[in-house]
């Protein structure tokens, strides 16, 4: 098995690894996110080229990418198709507000993402992340209900060990204890579901058989809180950055069941499963519930410009809409970069390799040979438990002396073996990019049992 990257696989030039480039002379501009400033300044990790499954560090030495980059780059990395199309764009338009006016590739990209969100979910309003596409799903919920004349539906459900991202709306929905302690709330009104783990579900692949019931948290919490108050529902298909918690068998469905009890929106976050992670376009379809909307970033684009959308079923958006005067603005909300042309160019581009080159049926192909390798990491003493489904998987590690100290660690040392997985506190996740062979499914797995063996 080879650990080199292929020249050219994936652009006509070949590739070249670089050379050694020394770190900047000062890092102490730059404050890096979610990143102990202090060790990174101490110890610099840079990448300085990509290209298909991999990146090269300062030192000029491959690291092959496990984790898409940030679940962002599903066709591999540096794909000349996308980087002609996004240099095109800015060579004919390279702005215009989505206020009072667009450009084509907005209408046109929406109307492609239609044809992948599941039922009458398409109408599609266009954000710049996956934060922002949260934000905004919320305020959508509100607006929703208002216009139908139910305005005190102001709560939000969400789970433990929930990411929703960093906005004031994301950080009150998300569960995660770091995320949250530092800024309070963020928003009022936000109740939590229980999480999905269960130790009887340890080593669980694919859908766990036990935990459906926990679905009925959210009748405990109509009735603590009243239903008629409540705007709606928001869960991550397969909870990713706490690990990933894949939903027990019938869990989603108990949820649809019960918002549609009490008048609840379902909202599906898709950022980190959309774009073929479960090995089809949404996690949604996968999981076979139909929700109200979904949130979409990361791979919309491939990771090539920042870019984040909402998808919306048909009576959510006209009932908004027909509720405005006519002439009237409908929904006071946006932003500056709202379906960017060259986001738009990007997007366009991502989805036409998808289709080409049949990516997501490509990820579920791969899924079985993916899963049976990292799951025969569990002999390993430092593994504690594996979950795993589609092209994405999570491990936990046997904790050190404090929380997050095991897994900083592990990425200390898989970065100098060669190797860039996600780590959320003792939690590791994989999820590479769709175009893996069996060859790098190999390489990663091979490259984790050397580091994580030496503990």
């Amino acid at each position: 098995m080879s650990t080199q990257p292929v020249a050219g696989k994936q652009n006509s030039n070949a590739v070249q690894a670089p050379r050694p480039q020394r770190p900047p002379n000062d890092l102490q501009y730059h404050w890096l996110p979610f990143t102990g400033n202090r060790d990174f300044k101490s110890n610099p990790r840079l990448f300085v080229r990509a290209e298909g499954m991999y990146f090269w560090n300062h030192r000029g030495e491959a690291v092959l990418d496990a984790c898409s980059g940030l679940f962002t780059c599903a066709a591999g990395h540096c794909r000349a198709e996308i980087t002609e199309a996004v240099a095109e764009q800015l060579g004919r338009l390279d702005y215009t507000s989505s206020f009072l006016r667009s450009h084509p590739l907005s209408f046109e990209l929406a109307e492609r993402i239609a044809g992948l969100t599941p039922g009458d979910m398409n109408r599609i309003f266009f954000v710049n992340s996956g934060s922002e596409s949260v934000d905004t799903a919320m305020k959508i919920c509100v607006a929703f209900h208002r216009a139908r004349g139910e305005g005190q539906r102001h709560m939000f459900v969400s789970r433990e060990r929930a990411y929703h991202g960093v906005n004031l709306g994301g950080t009150a929905l998300s569960g995660m204890v770091k995320n949250r302690e530092s800024f309070g709330p963020g928003l009022p009104g936000v109740v939590h579901l229980r999480h999905t783990w269960l130790p009887e579900n340890r080593y669980a692949r694919g859908q766990p058989d036990a935990g459906a019931e926990l679905a009925d948290d959210l009748q405990r919490l109509v009735e603590l809180h009243g239903g008629h108050n409540i705007a709606a529902c928001f869960i991550e298909p397969i909870a990713g950055s706490t690990g990933v918690l894949v939903p027990p068998r019938g869990y989603l469905q108990r949820l649809r069941e019960l918002c549609n009890e009490h008048g609840i929106l379902l909202v599906l976050d898709e950022v980190i499963c959309g774009f073929g992670r479960t090995g089809r376009a949404f996690g949604a379809q996968s999981f076979e519930v139909m929700p109200d909307m979904m949130t979409m970033a990361k791979a919309l684009t491939n990771g090539a410009q920042p870019m984040g959308a909402v998808a919306v079923r048909n009576h959510v958006y006209d009932t908004i809409v027909d509720a405005a005067p006519e002439g009237a603005v409908e929904l006071f909300h946006g932003y500056t970069f709202s379906a960017h042309p060259a986001a738009c160019a990007a997007s366009l581009a991502a989805l036409d390799i998808y289709a080409k080159e049949k990516l997501f049926e490509k990820a579920a192909a791969m899924s079985a040979y993916f899963l049976d390798s990292v799951f025969a990491l569990r002999d390993l003493p430092l593994i504690t438990d594996i979950r795993g489904y589609g092209l994405i998987a999570g491990f936990d590690l046997a904790p050190a002396a404090r929380p997050g100290l095991r897994g900083h660690e592990v990425q200390r040392r898989l970065f100098d073996a060669g190797l860039h997985i996600k780590t959320t506190g003792d939690a590791g996740i994989l999820a590479p990019p769709l175009i893996a062979e069996a060859s790098h499914i190999d390489e990663i797995c091979e490259k984790l049992r050397a580091v994580l063996s030496r503990y």
